[in-house]
């Protein structure tokens, strides 16, 4: 017989962490063999992330060091810049402005009580941080000391650091192709752990799910149905319809194609729930599946694992008319407009970590006068939630790491005949 492929096992691994968990669930988590069989999901669930954040920060700052450094020899890096920021501003956009048009037209919340969470808000304790608190913090946070950054996996600062100093391997050209190829074989060392890391994959996504459906609290969320409903129907509508759209739009790929090629780093970021963590899984996806250059690639999903957050954005714009509704305060057209801006720019600046839009839901409510206080109740269902929006977080970078390049790829194929025309016709 044929040794299954890994992705096969990941299905599988996948099926088989979700039926354990409902057992469990079933069983309840007073009973030995429940705590027995968490614990152990939980050892397992714990190597398998931790292997990936071993590997996330060097990972980050080779892949997008080298991938700005390689893109000289196409000439095309002023091209992916501007192609890959024009993409990720506009599908932000558009998840925001979808998760705000449902939102209005259902409005979530409108008929529940915030009494019946007072034990939740009792026991939650916000940070108070301000607007200009935040820009502050966002933008120190961006230059750091790149040695302090790499050891405290300061991910955004690494992405700033790496990026200069491609473009300074960029400016200095020859003079430092060493330190290039050292960078690259570096890089191919890390892939390498990569590949062996993938082998533990299918294991570790059926302890994590099975962690997470034997531990979630059903009783609740069936309290919260309606806003849990707009959300993961606007989340997956954005991530079925809007995006695989925008592709085929863009590059003429199908869905399924793509689903096929990217589904090892979808299943990942959803029993994960961190970008950041499914990284190193979403460039193998973009590279060996998906077949985008390994410059580009290298350059769009490490950037978009800390700026681009589709999903993220989505879900706070939405949460935060909820708590409007909740609270009964009616949100203009100008504060929705307030939302609209916050949302996008705190996703931008959350950490790719499990429920990192909870510690930015802060500034989206203050932005518009919103009691910080109510996010509690966003607590107990933020974690299946989390699973569905960073697995669109994740298929927006994979989408646009392809449709950067077959924009680049077409570009330079268009040169190259108006080039060998040019040459025909003089000879």
């Amino acid at each position: 017989m044929n040794k299954l492929s890994l992705n096969l096992q990941i299905l599988v691994g996948t099926i088989t962490g979700v039926g354990l968990g409902w057992w469990m669930s079933k069983l309840g988590q007073e009973s030995a063999t429940a705590q027995h069989a968490l614990y152990i999901a939980k050892l397992i669930g714990t190597l398998f992330i931790d292997l990936l954040r071993m590997v996330l920060v060097p990972l980050v700052f080779t892949s997008i060091t080298v991938g700005v450094a390689n893109l000289r020899l196409h000439k095309q890096m002023n091209r992916v810049w501007q192609f890959t920021l024009l993409y990720f501003i506009a599908t932000m956009m558009i998840a925001v402005l979808l998760g705000l048009t449902v939102a209005n037209l259902v409005q979530p919340g409108s008929e529940l009580q915030v009494a019946m969470f007072q034990n939740e808000m009792q026991n939650f304790q916000a940070t108070q941080m301000s607007l200009p608190d935040f820009f502050a913090q966002f933008l120190h946070s961006l230059f750091q000391n790149p040695i302090a950054a790499l050891a405290q996996g300061n991910i955004l600062a690494v992405v700033i650091f790496a990026l200069l100093l491609g473009i300074a391997l960029v400016v200095g050209g020859d003079r430092y192709r060493n330190v290039l190829n050292l960078l690259q074989e570096f890089l191919e060392l890390i892939l390498m752990l990569i590949g062996w890391i993938m082998y533990l994959a299918p294991v570790g996504i059926m302890a994590l799910l099975m962690q997470l459906i034997a531990t979630q609290d059903l009783s609740l969320l069936s309290t919260l149905m309606q806003f849990v409903a707009v959300v993961l129907g606007t989340t997956l509508f954005h991530g079925m319809v809007v995006l695989p759209l925008i592709l085929y739009l863009f590059t003429g790929m199908t869905p399924v194609t793509f689903w096929i090629g990217a589904r090892e780093a979808l299943i990942t970021a959803f029993s994960t729930s961190s970008s950041a963590a499914t990284l190193p899984i979403t460039l193998r996806c973009a590279e060996q599946q998906l077949h985008v250059k390994r410059d580009v690639a290298g350059f769009v999903i490490p950037l978009g694992a800390t700026m681009n957050m589709d999903g993220t954005a989505l879900y706070e714009a939405v949460a935060a008319l909820f708590i409007a509704n909740l609270v009964g305060i009616e949100l203009d057209l100008v504060q929705q407009m307030i939302v609209f801006v916050t949302a996008m720019l705190a996703a931008i600046g959350a950490p790719g970590i499990p429920s990192a839009g909870m510690v930015t839901m802060v500034v989206v409510l203050q932005s518009v006068g919103l009691p910080i206080e109510a996010i509690a109740i966003l607590l107990p269902i933020d974690r299946i939630l989390d699973t569905v929006r960073t697995m669109i977080n994740v298929e927006g970078d994979l989408v646009g790491s392809v449709i950067v390049h077959h924009i680049i790829d077409s570009k330079e194929n268009y040169a190259n005949d108006a080039l060998l025309s040019k040459k025909c016709k003089n000879s």
